[in-house]
């Protein structure tokens, strides 16, 4: 139940898919209800499939590159920070890399659930090397199965966000939103430093031993 806490804590965090509302609110706002949720379906179901696939397959693409785990921590950790970071400023859907030329390309395709919403808004760097050490920290199949379990709860709340954005934005507002985003973005801060802390501590023990 305490690894379920916090996989599931620190992956809805760096993931915030509050921080997406806005995005998805202004790539859909042509869209009809049932484009909508299905819209919000497929990027659930899209970015669950790219975050399973990062956990089970991330330590090959370490074992291929040969970055060991305190580098990836390390990057990771910095990563998430500069997410956290652009929480706290209100930048963050730049720091995705939704500038508006992006925004215009991505407003006029047909299919928005993959790209950019699923990937780089979700599941994005900071996610993704989150998961990659989590697999490499917890390796027992029962943690495997609690942090899967986590992924499905999370992947059905970011459908419950996304298929009610236009109603959160109508009900908290933009100053409601980006105030939640900086409470987050305060947790995502903490746990990028945890990470790069902790792997400095492994890197001074291996040295020492």
């Amino acid at each position: 139940m305490e690894l379920f806490f916090i996989a599931f804590t620190a992956i809805f965090s760096v993931m915030n898919p509050l921080g997406t509302v806005p995005i998805f609110v202004s790539l859909t706002k042509e869209h009809s209800l049932k484009e909508i949720k299905k819209t919000a379906k497929w990027t659930a179901i899209n970015t669950f499939i790219i975050l399973i696939t990062a956990f089970f397959l991330g330590s090959f693409i370490l074992s291929f590159f040969g970055i060991s785990i305190n580098a990836l921590k390390i990057a990771g950790g910095l990563i998430i920070v500069s997410s956290g970071f652009a929480l706290l400023t209100g930048t963050f859907s730049e720091h995705k890399g939704m500038r508006k030329k992006v925004k215009n390309d991505a407003s006029s395709r047909s299919d928005i659930a993959l790209t950019p919403l699923a990937i780089p808004m979700l599941a994005g760097p900071g996610t993704i090397s989150l998961l990659i050490t989590y697999r490499q920290e917890f390796t027992t199949s029962l943690n495997c199965i609690v942090i899967i379990i986590a992924l499905i709860l999370i992947s059905v709340i970011v459908f419950s966000i996304l298929r009610s954005a236009h109603f959160i934005v109508k009900f908290l507002g933009a100053s409601g939103i980006n105030a939640l985003s900086r409470i987050i973005g305060f947790i995502v801060i903490s746990i990028g430093i945890e990470y790069i802390i902790s792997s400095i501590v492994s890197i001074f023990k291996s040295l020492s031993n």
